[in-house]
């Protein structure tokens, strides 16, 4: 069944980082979607504002990828800077976005012989 492990993502962002400015806050977290399989989720935080951007495939085998935003704890005032600052955080999140589609199509991952094992009934 094809999916995103963790250290399938791991490998993607290190890759992103060698080719593109930006990126290195974020990071990746087991996401257990249908089934038990780890679907990945990535997480984006912000500098320039108080809540994070959070990036999961939109479904186990589909190369597209959904982006939300995570609650914010109380409103931003931005000077001119901060909110230049914010935009460039939000170019590399999109950025980030299109590369984990470009990667995610045609992706096939085996899972581990122990997660396989997990599936059987017995």
């Amino acid at each position: 069944m094809p999916f995103r492990s963790k250290q399938t993502l791991e490998t993607w962002i290190d890759e992103f980082r060698t080719t593109r400015e930006g990126g290195a806050l974020i990071s990746v977290v087991v996401q257990d979607g249908a089934g038990g399989a780890d679907t990945g989720l990535v997480i984006v935080p912000l500098r320039n504002d108080t809540t994070e951007i959070y990036m999961q495939p939109v479904a186990v085998g589909d190369p597209r990828w959904s982006v939300s935003f995570g609650a914010r704890s109380e409103d931003s005032e931005l000077a001119a800077a901060e909110l230049h600052g914010l935009a460039a955080e939000l170019l590399v999140a999109a950025s980030l976005c299109q590369f984990l589609e470009e990667k995610s199509i045609g992706h096939e991952e085996e899972r581990d012989d122990h997660e396989r094992a997990e599936d059987v009934p017995g």
